[in-house]
């Protein structure tokens, strides 16, 4: 399943609404409960010469992770995330990300994130603890 960005959300990573943001498409597997965006990031986003910015890296797997709530019907908050940068990300090359819950304890979903290169080489991943605030509108 295609998740556009909405219309009506300011969200700076996914929201349609907002117009500085960067308005981010990801695909939903229900069978395999993942979510996975390919993407090639411009240079508008890059840190040092040529390459990502370590906070859009965060951001792209933080959205992603964020989105594998959706299994479950919640809404929840991002209230910790960890990234390991592993290889430096270049601007203006195809990467693909992909995200899944590895726990869950009470209102506390615990997700990971891979970023990867087109031929397959992890360049970074992550690990967030959300917290559920209600049902998915």
């Amino acid at each position: 399943m295609r998740l556009a960005p909405n219309p009506t959300n300011f969200c700076f990573g996914c929201g349609g609404a907002n117009d500085r943001g960067m308005q981010l498409e990801f695909e939903a597997d229900e069978n395999a409960k993942r979510i996975r965006g390919n993407f090639k990031m411009g240079a508008a986003y890059q840190g040092g010469a040529g390459f990502l910015h370590g906070g859009i890296i965060a951001l792209l797997l933080d959205e992603a992770m964020g989105k594998v709530c959706r299994f479950r019907g919640v809404r929840a908050v991002t209230a910790e995330l960890t990234i390991e940068y592993l290889k430096p990300i270049p601007v203006e090359q195809p990467i693909s990300i992909e995200a899944f819950e590895t726990d869950a304890k009470g209102r506390n979903l615990f997700h990971s994130g891979e970023i990867r290169n087109a031929v397959g080489e992890l360049l970074a991943r992550g690990t967030g603890r959300f917290v559920t605030i209600g049902q998915a509108t």
